[in-house]
């Protein structure tokens, strides 16, 4: 739970991929992302995922989930789903690596609130 003051935020385990793809694959791989995705999102442990592309390495991405724990994570993590997800991904993937993270603030902006 966060509020404006800056409470402790530690309900969120967050997953960050940062991958490379094989140039010219980019917006299949976009595609095929995009396609999947519910396959992470259905699951009742995720609380959702961006899919962001790195403005100064075209072929850089990030795929960034929250997830109410590290254990149910770790759960999906090994289940059928995901390596069926997996599988659909890594035909664009040149490279890449996993940092996992816990939320210890979560600052809300203000901006847009009338005062």
């Amino acid at each position: 739970m966060s509020t404006s003051e800056g409470t402790p935020d530690d309900a969120v385990f967050r997953v960050m991929l940062r991958l490379t793809i094989i140039e010219g694959m980019e917006q299949d791989f976009e595609k095929t992302w995009l396609s999947v995705g519910s396959v992470i999102t259905d699951t009742p442990a995720n609380l959702g995922q961006w899919l962001l592309r790195s403005n100064d390495e075209p072929r850089t991405y990030y795929i960034m989930s929250d997830w109410v724990s590290e254990p149910e994570f770790r759960t999906f993590e090994r289940s059928e789903g995901h390596l069926q997800h997996r599988v659909k991904l890594h035909p664009f993937r040149d490279g890449g690596s996993m940092a996992t993270m816990s939320v210890v603030y979560s600052l809300p902006s203000q901006a847009g609130v009338p005062a």
